[in-house]
């Protein structure tokens, strides 16, 4: 394990977030709201650690190591989630230190969790880089990095892997800088798109902004009080469900689909498996609305589609507070928190792939008590899944619900209430935002003990890394020889 590669890959990207700030530093200037300085002492400090990282410790030719790609992908989250902060901080717009650390994690870690009780009292560039993290966490300042550091003689494979870390690694171009730039221009397609149809909706361009990056990125943060529901317009929220699906949809399948057409999603069984979920669970919640909390049809229709959506994408945008829901409907979301998207996405969780392929191997256990002789391997989309790949999901499972346990006794330990400590455990490890109980999406996280402010911290940068890359740093083996 070479220190000297970890320290100048991250301050490498350091020095990109740092580069980032200008946009909210612009924003800043032109609405004069009065944070300027913060921004600018936030870059100033932002870019000169970075760049004093990267030139103290450059190396030439740099070849990244499979540990040191785990390294360095776990050392760069924890450094971009502190120095994200700095201009909450500096700005005095937080209550603490500790809130104002808890806001950039959730933003960078495209969580969507906010301790914020008005949000629409934050001065403009506040709100424009709180949204930003989100940009950049759910894909853009990695992928960035991924390539720039090929031109720099820096590898990027291992980076790759440790960063994109799925049950498969789909290789869709013979370099990892091409991969990169393949993955960054359909996010900034989807950002352009998405944007320039709110727009024609009359939404404004800055509500546009923090909207659009909050749904392909699957994050979730509005600069409303209300969330999406402060404009109550069908129109507004079916632009926001398509792109939070195509936020949660596997960009190599997008890369397909401008390859080949649709008909790559249909030959997607995990795709498949992801857009049947939300319908049927849809479908379920809608009945249970429109028999026992609205009067119209349509509204729960709506409404449970809006939901459903943004929690199985794990967005965590709302347009009602399905925590005044039924508690079937509130069961129902709650289950939902712990599947996820398509494995390669910006989304959360434990993911659709996994979920399918564990119920594969259920079936597979039932089929064969009823015939013990039977050979029946798992296969997805016509192959056969190779054992090793059943082994990662079944102890990826059982370490995220292992997790999950554990934080939600932790966190009741600290005094929440059931139902809070159990659903903010799943949606801060999943990425989700609100929960239910006293952190549901009408309330928030600021009220809740500093000691579970720190707990949903951690778990917000062990679902964004996908548990194995922070937790394998915590065993001695990882660090010898």
């Amino acid at each position: 394990m070479r220190l000297r590669h970890i320290l100048q890959v991250v301050g490498l990207i350091n020095t990109f977030l740092a580069l980032a700030m200008l946009a909210p530093l612009s924003a800043s200037f032109y609405y004069g709201d009065g944070d300027l300085s913060a921004f600018v002492i936030s870059f100033i400090i932002t870019f000169l650690s970075g760049l004093s990282l990267y030139f103290f410790f450059r190396s030439d030719n740099l070849d990244i190591s499979h540990r040191e790609g785990f390294a360095i992908v776990a050392a760069s989250w924890i450094s971009m989630s502190l120095f994200s902060s700095l201009p909450f901080i500096l700005s005095g717009q937080f209550p603490s230190v500790l809130d104002a650390v808890f806001e950039a994690v959730s933003g960078i870690t495209t969580t969507g969790a906010s301790i914020l009780t008005n949000i629409e009292g934050l001065t403009h560039g506040i709100i424009f880089w709180r949204s930003m993290i989100h940009w950049l966490g759910g894909m853009g300042i990695v992928i960035v990095a991924l390539v720039i550091l090929p031109i720099l003689g820096i590898g990027g494979m291992q980076l790759y892997k440790a960063e994109v870390s799925v049950v498969t690694t789909d290789k869709f171009a013979p370099r990892v800088r091409d991969m990169a730039k393949i993955l960054l221009g359909i996010y900034v397609l989807f950002t352009g798109v998405m944007m320039g149809l709110l727009m024609l909706g009359g939404m404004g361009f800055f509500d546009s902004f923090v909207h659009t990056v909050g749904s392909v990125a699957t994050a979730g943060f509005s600069n409303k009080n209300l969330s999406v529901g402060f404009y109550g317009s069908v129109y507004f929220e079916a632009v926001i469900i398509i792109f939070m699906i195509l936020g949660a949809t596997s960009f190599s399948l997008h890369y397909g689909f401008f390859k080949e057409g649709p008909k790559v999603y249909a030959k997607s069984e995990e795709f498949k498996f992801f857009i049947l979920v939300i319908l049927v669970s849809t479908v379920l919640i809608s009945i249970n609305l429109y028999s026992s909390h609205y009067d119209s049809l349509f509204t729960s229709i709506r409404y449970a589609l809006f939901q459903v959506t943004s929690i199985a994408t794990t967005t965590g945008f709302s347009s009602a507070d399905f925590g005044a829901w039924p508690p079937f409907s509130q069961i129902l979301i709650l289950i939902l928190m712990f599947i996820g998207g398509t494995a390669g996405s910006t989304t959360g969780s434990i993911k659709s792939i996994r979920v399918l392929l564990l119920l594969k191997v259920g079936y597979k256990e039932i089929y064969q008590l009823i015939h013990p002789h039977a050979v029946t391997p798992v296969k997805l989309n016509g192959k056969v899944v190779p054992p090793e790949v059943i082994k990662s999901v079944m102890g990826f499972s059982f370490l995220f619900i292992g997790i999950f346990a554990v934080s939600a006794l932790a966190l009741s330990w600290t005094g929440l209430d059931t139902m809070t400590a159990i659903s903010s455990a799943a949606a801060s490890i999943g990425n989700i935002g609100p929960a239910l109980g006293e952190t549901g999406p009408a309330l928030n996280y600021f009220h809740i003990p500093d000691s579970a402010k720190c707990i949903i911290i951690f778990n917000m940068l062990l679902g964004r890394l996908e548990i194995y890359t922070l937790l394998i740093l915590l065993i001695p083996a990882f660090w010898r020889d």
